[in-house]
């Protein structure tokens, strides 16, 4: 995975991630389309498919809508790398097949515009700017499948065929 780092601040909630008047939809191309349109109105047309969002801490907190990291992964984002997640969110990017990682110095040290790579089996960070590495919980080989998988009911499709 490699892609460009979009940066984001402290406690990023569901409503920055997917301003609550877009809810009434769940369409995620459409929800892609508004993705962090709070946080930053011009995102969504300067980010690239493949990109990576780095935040500080909390992010995700706020309402336990699966329509925040819908919206992110729709939008290309290939990962999240925070310094925290709020629980709630961390399972609902879990879920839908979104890849999340926690690393504090990575979050603390990525600029945005740097060109990073991540290896999920591994839980490395590489910024390829700068040449620095960090580490972050690797996930675990189950989390790997889902994420792989695209997300939980895709996975259990796929291993009760």
């Amino acid at each position: 995975m490699k892609g460009k780092a979009w940066k984001f601040g402290n406690n990023i909630d569901t409503d920055l991630i997917i301003p609550a008047r877009y809810l009434n939809t769940s369409d995620p191309k459409e929800l892609a389309e508004h993705a962090m349109e709070d946080a930053d109105p011009a995102w969504a047309s300067k980010k690239q498919k493949g990109d990576f969002i780095v935040a500080g801490d909390n992010f995700g907190c706020g309402s336990s809508r699966e329509h925040a990291p819908i919206a992110i992964k729709a939008a290309g984002i290939q990962a999240v790398i925070a310094k925290s997640f709020a629980r709630i969110f961390y399972r609902n990017a879990i879920n839908i097949g979104l890849a999340i990682l926690e690393c504090v110095e990575a979050a603390n040290e990525i600029r945005e515009g740097d060109e990073i790579q991540v290896d999920l089996a591994k839980g490395e960070i590489k910024n390829l700017t700068t040449k620095m590495i960090y580490y972050a919980q690797p996930f675990p080989p189950f989390m790997q499948k889902i994420i792989k998988a695209g997300g939980l009911i895709e996975q259990i499709r796929r291993s009760s065929r």
